[in-house]
């Protein structure tokens, strides 16, 4: 009797303790996915509309914001920018947003990548008379 008790008991431990372990991983991943960045500071259309594919990891959607000869230049240095969104979209974003200047051009705020970790980061969109960004300056804000 002793036996079934304790192996009942045991059970019923066990199943609660995966419950609550299942339930804190999908609480986590719940609030990290429903968790939304305030994104009132972007004042250009274009570059909110490019700021919220790259935070939604929308590839497809980010490179409709930029013409096809678009460039991308990372610290200064050229870049591939069709590698650079392959790699990178759905795999780095903004954390928070702490400035927006130039007219709603140029975003400073904190940024994650898998690779790097956190750190200060700026994108700076340049964008032509046909409303698509032609260049793109990313780079570690001071």
């Amino acid at each position: 009797m002793i036996k079934i008790v304790f192996i009942t008991a045991f059970a019923v431990c066990s199943l609660i303790a995966c419950g609550q372990s299942k339930t804190q991983k999908t609480e986590t991943t719940t609030i990290k996915k429903t968790q939304k960045m305030n994104t009132n500071k972007l004042t250009n259309e274009t570059v909110k509309a490019a700021f919220d594919a790259w935070q939604n990891g929308d590839s497809k959607t980010f490179l409709s914001c930029f013409t096809a000869e678009a460039k991308l230049y990372d610290d200064g240095s050229p870049r591939n920018f069709q590698s650079f969104v392959k790699e990178a979209c759905g795999h780095e974003r903004f954390t928070s947003i702490e400035t927006v200047e130039n007219e709603g051009k140029d975003i400073t705020g904190n940024f994650h990548t898998e690779s790097w970790g956190d750190f200060k980061t700026y994108f700076k969109f340049s964008i032509g008379a046909d409303g698509k960004v032609y260049r793109l300056d990313i780079g570690q804000a001071k």
